[in-house]
């Protein structure tokens, strides 16, 4: 891919963001023949310039404060923190690779229900996703997924462990061969090697990335991306609905002395995922953009996540070797289970670990942590001293389709988060400890947790979703049924905010499957 500069004072479609729905968004809009501008917060990576591990917190952590410019942002909330992509390709960079559908349930919940029979009606665009991000399903069961299994078979339902469909491509091992996915059209590829660094970037050139599909086919057709740009601003033109377009105001987002600019665009498509775009749009509800509706911010919803790690003090185990998730076991008709993997040396996580312990009251979760200390000093010293943190741990992931809702609302200096009606995401999942003792029981080792979900109750999520969701009316919802913003002229969301039930499982390729969705729907130029 070549890096851009913004060769044009006006534009018909400025996309703010190259995620998941900004990638799709960029491809599809230049095939139908408008000029595309893409604006991307982070930086330009390239397979080289991928931290090692994540112990390379200048190029995995984004920490603006700090300089650390990297593809991996970590922000925490009262009620939720949340891992999120940072760069061109957004949460492709990061993510785990894994493309499940969702359950029947999905379509018929939330605000849009009602508004389309969703499960027939994105049954083409699953399948267009599917093939664009090169899915298909892992053919290697390595260490972590054959300890997913022992777990389905000791539940008696092996039937419902099974391995993943991954955009990756696996090839020879480190062997680089003509594009294999656009007949020749797409850059070279690498078979993977199993190294299990996914989700610190893949340096071997073998994850399906939105810079290896998406944004670099939407590149041969015209489309401009720039990096390390921030849009701040953008104003209607015309009148106050945006009939003439709007003025896109953006700036550079890596230098201490930021440069601003602007570009006028016949429409903008919000691309920047959750925090990005819920961000944007609160601060542009009280200036530029006040015809937004009052559900900005509203329904926003994780998977109902918890992440429990469970370490082996056996240095003959290696459960870095393989892709990030392999596998994933459907405990009961709302659960899922997968086992996570990062690579050799990336022991980050370390630093945070405490014994995972369940309960509501922060004492009561202090004392049972200071207890198991106490109880096994000796058993949990040697957990924390292993020489090789990825490979003697796996995380677990839990996720459920249970509903649980959050509230987005602007503060002084960043946004914050409030309790919606009903209950709020919870770090303490009784059947997450439950299932991760079963592991540990199995594998010989112990379950642990972040500090920040042991003692503080703060669930970790790489799946916040909705804020700007779909409904029949702005008195329900942010956009309509084709992911129009309501009251204004060509403005689109297109990302996680506004998925609007909970999906239960990894949501990238449903949000790949909407905006695609939404794509078709917009006319090409005659």
């Amino acid at each position: 891919m070549r890096k851009s500069k913004p060769g044009l004072k006006a534009y018909d479609y400025v996309i703010v963001g190259s995620g998941f729905g900004g990638s799709v968004s960029a491809l599809r809009l230049s095939e139908k023949g408008f000029k595309v501008l893409v604006i991307e917060k982070g930086k330009w990576y390239q397979n080289k310039d991928f931290p090692k591990t994540n112990w390379q917190l200048n190029k995995w952590l984004w920490l603006p404060t700090f300089r650390f410019f990297g593809i991996m942002k970590m922000t925490f909330f009262r009620h939720i923190g949340i891992l999120s992509g940072v760069g061109v390709g957004g949460g492709s960079l990061v993510y785990a690779n894994t493309l499940p559908k969702p359950q029947a349930s999905f379509y018929k919940s939330g605000s849009w229900a009602g508004l389309a029979d969703w499960e027939s009606e994105l049954k083409p665009y699953y399948k267009t996703a599917h093939r664009m991000l090169g899915a298909t399903s892992n053919p290697y069961q390595e260490e972590g997924d054959r300890l997913l299994k022992d777990l389905s078979i000791e539940e008696q339902r092996k039937e419902f462990f099974h391995t993943t469909d991954v955009s990756v491509f696996f090839g020879e091992a480190d062997v680089t061969v003509a594009d294999p996915f656009f007949n020749g059209k797409g850059p070279e590829r690498s078979g993977c090697n199993r190294c299990g660094a996914c989700m610190t970037g893949c340096r071997h050139n073998a994850k399906n990335s939105l810079d290896k599909n998406y944004l670099y086919l939407a590149q041969q057709l015209g489309a401009e991306i720039i990096s390390e740009h921030e849009v701040v601003d953008v104003k209607p033109k015309g009148d106050v609905y945006g009939s003439e377009g709007y003025q896109v105001y953006f700036r550079e987002s890596t230098r201490l002395f930021r440069k601003g600019q602007s570009v006028k665009a016949k429409g903008v498509v919000f691309s920047g995922g959750v925090l990005g775009t819920i961000k944007l749009l609160l601060k542009l509800r009280q200036s530029s953009l006040p015809n937004i509706s009052p559900a900005l911010g509203k329904d926003v919803r994780t998977n109902n996540e918890s992440l429990l790690f469970n370490v082996v003090n056996n240095p003959k185990k290696d459960f870095s070797k393989g892709i990030a998730i392999g596998s994933i076991y459907k405990v009961d008709k709302d659960t899922h289970l997968e086992a996570v993997r990062y690579g050799q040396g990336s022991g980050f996580w370390r630093l945070g670990m405490t014994p995972a312990v369940d309960g509501r009251n922060i004492l009561s979760r202090m004392l049972k942590v200071c207890w198991k200390l106490i109880r096994s000093p000796w058993a949990y010293l040697k957990l924390y001293l292993v020489k090789d943190f990825a490979k003697q741990s796996i995380v677990l992931l839990f996720m459920q389709q249970l509903d649980s809702t959050l509230e987005f609302k602007k503060g002084w200096f960043r946004m914050k988060t409030k309790a919606s009606s009903g209950e709020h995401p919870q770090a303490h999942i009784p059947l997450a400890h439950k299932l991760a003792t079963k592991t540990g029981e199995l594998s010989g080792g112990k379950p642990m947790a972040y500090m920040t979900e042991s003692l503080f109750n703060i669930p970790s999520t790489a799946h916040i979703l909705g804020g700007a969701v779909m409904g029949s009316s702005p008195s329900e919802a942010v956009v309509d049924k084709n992911n129009k913003v309501f009251a204004y002229k060509n403005m689109y969301i297109c990302d996680g905010s506004v998925i609007s039930a909970n999906p239960g499982v990894n949501p990238s390729l449903t949000i790949t499957a909407i905006a695609e969705r939404a794509m078709n729907g917009i006319k090409k130029i005659k």
